[in-house]
């Protein structure tokens, strides 16, 4: 797989977004506030089609119950799932101004940029023994940069395999790289100080006593896991079963920037699959074994290498590179969710995490990444979450979330059973005989061996609480209890679920899409278009006149109606001061894929234009046949190369230098 590549101006990118309003800063006329963004119509539209492809390619497909749960959620909830204490990020202050970097970001800056700088410098060298003498920097802005600065062969390898396993630096790995590699703050100059962690989460205070701490939710999983219960009766008590949502998360992120890249409040849409953990096979993973997948594994990270090798997904599951059915079965639809809405194979691979990156509570996890011209950016993440969620809420709420699976056959076996005596167990130990009874009850069948031989050996045996209300050590004696192997006949099994789970950032894949979508056009750079497809497209049809002719008038808004009523979103574009190349150009900025025009031929005869907006051919043909054939390609039961052999092809020589035009 050869190294990815996406030539685009994203400086002229990011104009056209925000001139064509897809989205800008929140509060723009108060200078705004970092991280936020507010998405405009052509934005809202795009974002909502890529929520609806999602809902129809994995709840509906898939048979998943969705779910819209409360944002605000208690700090009781977030501390028992382990947020409280470990989501977060390693920040560092400038030890000048005060600023704050997150340290993984900072160190992934600075050693690229002495990279790109080694690379110039190279190249210019290289020029000079050619005997050509190196182009001179243009402007005053370009004198002041610094010169290229060429590296030692070792260091430059030493960086490069710092950033392809920059995920799996510690808080004190990355405080090491700060000072051996003097990574200092690049707008400043200065150094900065050692990492700390801090809190992702944004806490608030529920009701007006304030005495209720809460969180705005930093994910949407903990909403799904508190419905389980009833989730599983919804669905009948079967087994598996997935859960679904889609709605806003928030993270108080250290330095935001990267546009929709990194923000503090977003959408995301994820998926909380229920599996028996001794059986992760999946009933349909024969549909996605044959997919070819660019896998970058956490041990080829680890070794260096940065180039994913493309297996099938059954050969990864098969050679255990990815754990299971069910997650690879996830990848698979992932990466078909992700090419159906139009992101490029070539620009998208899924990398394993590393161990020091692996969140608190997952056992694997692949991220599905697309590349930017940012780089490579993480957009789905499919973890295996293992039981973690549903025990350590079970056991903080004492409430049962697990499965009772009726046996077809009896289960037997033997199981060692503690037996208290209860004239001696409660009197002695008083307050703590149930937390010792609950403690011995709770220990692996090993453990339990080790206290029984204790007590056959030595007559007593010690038992350490911790986390409980009567912490302390406590001296148990043969004759306060018996610990024997049993014969238990049980007819139901209970387990604790397992749980898949595909997590979506929306925000992030709707701006991966833009950048895959944008060119310009080869005959004037100036005009740039977002060749969405159809499915994706904000608007699917712009409905214009060739001029302000009130005659005009009846056609564009009975043509819009018509269009509208079959839910294809068309929209008007009669303004006559503008010349029809213009607004064709302005058109293919928003990706709108097709466009009928009304010219004077139409007053004749009732004929208009259909222009598609990557090739620009246009076809011309009765008003009803045009409108019927727009409905036929925004459904897809029709191409447009089905279009031109069947519609008369318009020439259109005389209007390219109309469409050159720009605004």
């Amino acid at each position: 797989m050869s190294a990815p590549k996406l030539n685009i101006d994203r400086s002229a990118l990011e104009q056209l977004l925000l001139s064509r309003f897809f989205f800008a800063p929140s509060f723009g006329i108060y200078d705004g506030v970092k991280g936020l963004y507010d998405y405009g119509p052509t934005g809202t539209a795009l974002q909502q089609n890529i929520i609806n492809l999602w809902r129809q390619h994995f709840v509906v497909e898939e048979d998943m119950l969705e779910v819209d749960c409360s944002i605000i959620t208690p700090s009781k909830v977030l501390e028992t799932s382990g947020h409280v204490a470990k989501f977060a990020d390693w920040m560092c202050r400038d030890t000048g101004n005060n600023e704050v970097r997150r340290a993984d970001h900072l160190v992934e800056e600075v050693l690229a940029a002495r990279l790109v700088s080694d690379e110039l410098a190279r190249k210019l060298a290289a020029t000079s023994i050619d005997g050509q003498a190196p182009a001179k920097a243009a402007g005053k802005k370009n004198k002041k940069a610094p010169a290229p600065t060429k590296l030692e062969d070792a260091v430059a390898n030493e960086y490069r395999g710092i950033l392809a396993k920059i995920d799996n630096y510690d808080g004190d790995g990355l405080g090491e790289l700060i000072v051996k590699h003097d990574i200092r703050n690049p707008e400043t100059g200065n150094s900065v100080s050692p990492p700390v962690a801090f809190n992702l989460m944004f806490q608030t205070s529920i009701g007006p006593a304030g005495t209720s701490k809460g969180f705005l939710r930093p994910e949407t999983a903990q909403g799904q896991f508190m419905n389980f219960a009833r989730l599983l009766e919804f669905n009948n008590q079967k087994m598996p079963f997935a859960s679904a949502m889609v709605g806003r998360s928030f993270r108080n992120e250290i330095s935001p920037r990267s546009g929709l890249l990194r923000v503090r409040e977003f959408t995301m849409a994820e998926i909380e699959h229920y599996v028996d953990p001794t059986n992760k096979d999946h009933s349909r993973f024969d549909e996605v074994a044959d997919i070819k997948l660019p896998l970058l594994t956490g041990s080829m990270q680890l070794a260096e290498e940065t180039v994913p090798a493309v297996m099938t997904i059954g050969d990864a599951v098969s050679q255990c590179v990815i754990d299971n059915k069910t997650l690879g079965y996830f990848m698979g639809r992932i990466y078909l969710f992700l090419t159906a809405i139009g992101i490029k194979t070539d620009l998208l691979r899924f990398r394993q995490h590393m161990r020091n990156e692996m969140a608190h509570y997952a056992c694997d996890c692949w991220d599905a990444e697309i590349y930017t011209s940012y780089g490579w950016i993480e957009c789905v993440g499919c973890a295996d979450r293992s039981a973690y969620d549903l025990r350590v809420h079970s056991a903080s709420t004492k409430k049962k979330l697990c499965v009772r699976e009726h046996l077809a056959e009896p289960l037997v076996y033997e199981k060692l059973v503690c037996e208290p005596n209860n004239k001696l167990f409660g009197p002695k130990l008083k307050r703590a005989a149930k937390p010792v009874q609950e403690y011995l009850e709770s220990l692996p069948v090993e453990e339990l061996a080790e206290v029984k031989a204790a007590l056959a050996k030595d007559g007593k045996a010690t038992v350490t609480l911790t986390g409980t209300a009567v912490d302390g050590d406590y001296e148990i004696t043969s004759d306060m209890l018996t610990i024997e192997y049993q014969t238990k006949i049980e007819n139901t099994r209970e387990y604790t679920p397992n749980v898949i789970e595909p997590s979506f950032g929306i925000g992030r894949i709707l701006y991966a899409l833009i950048e895959h979508s944008y060119s310009v056009r080869a005959e004037d750079e100036q005009r740039g278009v977002l060749s969405f497809n159809t499915q994706m497209s904000p608007f699917k049809c712009l409905i214009l006149p060739i001029s302000g002719n009130p005659s005009f008038k009846p056609f564009l808004q009975n043509t819009a109606r018509s269009l509208r009523n079959v839910g294809v979103p068309a929209r008007i574009d009669d303004a006559a001061s503008v010349s029809i190349g213009r607004r064709y150009s302005r058109n293919d900025e928003l990706g709108t894929p097709f466009a009928i025009t009304f010219d004077f031929m139409t007053l004749k005869d009732n004929t208009v234009t259909l222009r598609e907006r990557d090739s620009t051919k246009q076809v011309r043909g009765s008003l009803e046949d045009i409108v019927e054939l727009v409905k036929n390609l925004v459904s897809g039961s029709v191409t447009w190369d089905d279009a031109l052999a069947k519609f008369e092809l318009v020439d259109t020589t005389s209007e390219a230098d109309a469409e050159s035009a720009t605004e």
